[in-house]
């Protein structure tokens, strides 16, 4: 069967349509926008709407952006603070695409993105730092020491926390300010800048176990002298009480002695009291009593 020469044109010019529209066409996600190149060269506005959209087909390209938030988290760097201390500094940041087209021009992609960040939020991290003292960077704001029922019971005074100017909020807030200029110059709209966690170098973590051990040590010094005066205390009206015991009980013996002799003398007296007999023969008891006495003192 032979086919004819216009079913030929038709079918390569559908073919041809087809492949045209397919290079034409494109859609955005509603997490993406979109640049659109000529040569290289933008041409018009940023495609920021959802849907089915189309181009000139091998002429121009579509260049995909985020449109959502995206994260920047900074290594951790050693920093030194306005006196003198040595600490580690570790952050992260949250930023979007504020003007693709000037995002685009300036650093093309998200990798270009993430390394002009890492410039910039860091050196401005690195000058706040360095412009503050250690305690305006790990403390918010001023407040009074929280110390235990038993310690305010017991007088221990601890030290009382320094005064701050600013406190690490207003740090941050600082860097936000003074970062978001120059990148907002590269279309970038940066969120928000925090520090993600504030580590001791080995020397300032001594410095400050050795407060803490100081703390502790008088701490106990002052229960433990509380606990020697009170140990003292109880000793004291042991004593009290062993010799008011003592005393009671020697008053007692010698009132049942008292009374022992005198129920004896009035016992002798009524046995040796009836006859002259038994007076004589008292007396001669009385007397060789006497002399046994004083031959064994002799």
């Amino acid at each position: 069967m032979k086919i004819s020469p216009l079913i030929i044109v038709i079918v390569l010019t559908l073919g041809l349509a087809v492949v045209l529209l397919a290079s034409a066409a494109y859609t955005i996600d509603e997490t993406e926008q979109v640049v659109v190149t000529r040569f290289g060269r933008p041409v018009g506005d940023p495609i920021k709407d959802a849907g089915l959209h189309f181009k000139v087909p091998f002429i121009e390209k579509i260049n995909v952006l985020e449109k959502r938030i995206l994260e920047w988290d900074g290594d951790p760097n050693e920093i030194t603070t306005r006196d003198k201390t040595f600490i580690y500094v570790d952050t992260y940041a949250r930023w979007r695409i504020g003007d693709p087209l000037l995002y685009f021009q300036r650093l093309r992609n998200e990798q270009s993105a993430q390394s002009r960040l890492d410039d910039i939020l860091d050196g401005e991290v690195r000058n706040a730092i360095a412009s503050h003292d250690l305690i305006e960077i790990i403390r918010t704001s001023n407040r009074d020491p929280v110390q235990d029922d038993s310690l305010v019971a017991s007088g221990v005074q601890l030290a009382g926390l320094e005064l701050i100017e600013k406190g690490r909020s207003e740090i941050e807030k600082d860097i936000l300010g003074k970062a978001r200029p120059p990148l907002a110059g590269l279309g970038i709209d940066l969120l928000d800048i925090r520090f993600k966690r504030i580590n001791y170098t080995e020397n300032v973590s001594n410095k400050i176990y050795d407060r803490m051990i100081s703390e502790r040590v008088q701490i106990a010094d002052k229960f433990r002298s509380e606990g020697q005066g009170e140990a003292l205390r109880i000793l004291g009206q042991k004593e009290r009480d062993i010799k008011r015991i003592e005393s009671e009980a020697y008053r007692k013996i010698q009132e049942i002695q008292g009374e022992a002799d005198a129920k004896a003398t009035e016992i002798y007296a009524r046995a040796y009291g009836q006859t002259e007999e038994a007076y004589d023969f008292y007396e001669f008891i009385e007397t060789l009593e006497t002399y046994r006495v004083t031959l064994d003192s002799s």
